[in-house]
């Protein structure tokens, strides 16, 4: 009875002599071993085997890279307005010795020297400089939190910041200036559409205009190339016919009742080649009257 007693006993401190010594560590893991309360090594992902009760080994530490986010920090700018800054910085443990031994936790000496470090770039800024260099501000705060940072194992792969809030009669006088730069825009850009299209009508109107006057005018070239030619045939047909003068004094009484049919003709103009025709057609005339009176006897 007292040898199973004793073989159990044994068993058992077997089993915890193999538990204390495998240690198994996750991927992006690593573990700090202490022999005897001082340094030893470092522990990778994988099985490893320790000392048991000589061996400690410290909470393990995350490789990957951590985001972390600040509350809000007041930050006084250079012209006296107090800005609330959100902050959101992204790094990663590189040495976990260090970051085990050279500060007792990082992540709130990393908001710390992150809300320092801002109240101290801020503060050589205005108000409007803020509000628009933010990328100026995340390199700024990245170089000095990766240099003060690399002593303690960890590297700073990016500072974001999130908002920037400034006071609120700040804020109501940038949206008053919001919007009349937003009417002030409005105001050019309509007057600039009213422009381009007073000069698109114009140019508009000019080349209606200029091709009316192409079409007036060549419809009275083609006018008077008509009438040239109309007259042209007609005397080429009055000198084939050789009409005499009393044929020509003829066609001109048909054709003066349409010369009169006009309201503004007031004065006639008789030429004096006409005048003759007229008497030789009158002393015709006159000859066969004076052939029938006479006729009877």
């Amino acid at each position: 009875m007292v040898g199973l007693i004793v073989l159990a006993v044994v068993a058992l401190a077997a089993l915890l002599v193999l538990y204390r010594s495998v240690r198994i560590v996750p991927q992006a893991r690593a573990g700090v071993v202490e022999r005897l309360g001082r340094f030893h090594r470092t522990l990778g992902p994988g099985l490893a085997l320790v000392v048991p009760f000589v061996d400690r080994v410290r909470p393990l530490i995350d490789l990957r890279e951590q985001v972390v986010s600040f509350p809000p920090q007041p930050v006084i700018t250079e012209d006296n307005l107090v800005v609330g800054i959100d902050t959101v910085i992204y790094f990663q443990v590189t040495d976990p010795k260090a970051a085990s031994y050279e500060i007792a936790n990082y992540i709130q000496g990393v908001e710390q020297l992150t809300v320092t470090t801002l109240r101290n770039v801020v503060g050589g800024m205005n108000l409007e400089a803020t509000l628009t260099s933010r990328d100026q501000i995340n390199g700024q705060l990245r170089g000095v939190l990766d240099e003060a940072t690399g002593r303690w194992g960890i590297r700073v792969n990016r500072v974001e910041l999130k908002g920037i809030d400034p006071p609120s009669s700040i804020q109501d006088s940038m949206e008053k200036q919001m919007r009349a730069e937003r009417d002030r825009r409005a105001a050019i850009l309509q007057a600039e559409g009213q422009k381009q299209a007073a000069i698109l009508t114009a140019e508009g109107a000019k080349q209606s205009a200029v091709l009316r006057a192409e079409g007036e005018a060549r419809a009275a070239v083609l006018r008077a190339e008509g009438e040239a030619r109309a007259i042209s045939q007609v005397f080429e047909a009055i000198h084939a016919g050789d009409p005499d003068e009393k044929l020509l004094a003829y066609q001109y009484l048909q054709v003066l009742p349409k010369i009169a049919e006009g309201s503004s003709n007031k004065v006639w103009i008789v030429p004096s080649e006409l005048g003759e025709a007229l008497k030789g057609i009158g002393g015709a005339l006159g000859g066969q009257l004076d052939g029938r009176t006479r006729t009877p006897d």
